[in-house]
């Protein structure tokens, strides 16, 4: 259906090479080239998860997905863009478990009355997202009380709370996948289409999810050049752009392939999709990057956050909790999801840049 935008691709790389100070311009074809590219890496999800299982497939989703995240942050990091960088982590965190799962569980709550997922696997990806907000808000309260006395202290805490977190979705991958892989199996009843193709084979499926990941890769190459540029022409800040615009396209193979899930009655898929790469985005992406921070930034990144973006990320993992705890999902559910985005939303869209220098 989304096909046609493949139109996009090419004049996206197009512009960048023929007119790159159109920044806007440049800006919105490579957010519109993202859509078609993230609707092919979620249906070659799909069909791996018909093969290998929902706990599989979303995580093959959640990876492939968080590519282009990483790819994104790896970019600002370079640059120097801390604030972007941090602001895209948790917009990430934020977005996925908020406006991802907030849409899933509203689009299949508004075809199926009532769904059913795997209590035990939610749970247990809740409990991790809990342990990465612990993990952020330790470094912002050790950046404010104790870095004036040791400067060099923060640093440390965030090198060893990073390799900690790596360890810790090590072990969630071998639980997830090898011993208790029944919890992620999915436990709902999938909706059969009548006009169902047949599923792709496993190398027809990687291959699709392989290349659509190397484009939607140097379609954000080029989003990130003209976000600040576009930024500033349309009047909105760096940190409401970091937190909401890139990380809603960056989470754009999420929202394809979590809300097909949740319309076909497979929520075990669509919270594995959302919840997962949000547990992702903690575990791996964020520390990977403070551990690349020290080869490619100009200065090493901590995981010292802003005090409203820990909040913002307490707050999310605190409804999410509540929502997806019970093992049922309905499309009011979605929507209580929904509110608190747009209510962080604007939160952030009427803050202004910080004018205080960057803080490591």
């Amino acid at each position: 259906m989304l096909n046609w935008m493949l139109v996009f691709v090419p004049i996206a790389i197009a512009l960048e090479y023929v007119a790159a100070d159109l920044h806007l311009l440049v800006f919105l074809m490579a957010a519109l080239a993202i859509v078609p590219l993230a609707g092919w890496l979620g249906r070659a999800t799909e069909h791996l998860a018909e093969r290998s299982g929902e706990g599989v497939g979303g995580l093959l989703n959640a990876t492939f997905g968080n590519a282009t995240e990483l790819i994104i942050a790896l970019s600002a990091l370079r640059a120097g863009l801390y604030d972007v960088v941090k602001a895209s982590i948790v917009g990430s965190i934020v977005g996925n478990i908020l406006l991802v799962l907030g849409l899933a569980m509203l689009a299949g709550g508004l075809r199926h009355t009532e769904q059913r997922y795997n209590i035990s696997g939610a749970r247990s990806q809740a409990t991790l997202l809990t342990l990465a907000t612990i993990a952020l808000i330790l470094p912002a309260a050790y950046n404010a009380v104790i870095t004036p006395r040791n400067p060099q202290g923060l640093q440390s805490l965030s090198l060893y709370i990073s390799l900690i977190l790596l360890l810790v979705y090590g072990l969630f991958l071998v639980y997830s996948l090898i011993t208790h892989k029944s919890l992620f199996s999915g436990s709902s009843s999938i909706e059969q289409d009548t006009d169902q193709t047949p599923p792709w084979s496993t190398g027809k499926a990687l291959l699709v999810l392989g290349v659509s990941t190397v484009l939607v890769a140097w379609i954000s190459e080029i989003l990130v050049g003209a976000i600040e540029p576009s930024a500033r022409q349309l009047g909105l800040s760096n940190l409401f752009v970091g937190v909401f615009v890139v990380a809603i396209l960056g989470n754009a193979a999420e929202h394809v392939s979590a809300v097909s899930a949740a319309m076909k009655n497979r929520m075990d898929l669509a919270l594995s999709i959302a919840i997962g790469s949000s547990v992702q985005v903690a575990l791996l992406v964020a520390p990977l990057l403070v551990l690349a921070s020290l080869f490619i930034g100009p200065a090493p990144m901590g995981l010292a956050f802003s005090g409203g973006l820990v909040l913002s990320v307490l707050l999310a993992v605190l409804i999410t909790g509540q929502v997806a705890g019970d093992g049922r999902s309905d499309w009011l559910k979605g929507v209580q999801l929904l509110a608190v985005y747009l209510i962080l939303g604007l939160a952030f869209f009427f803050t202004p840049d910080a004018s205080t220098p960057y803080s490591p």
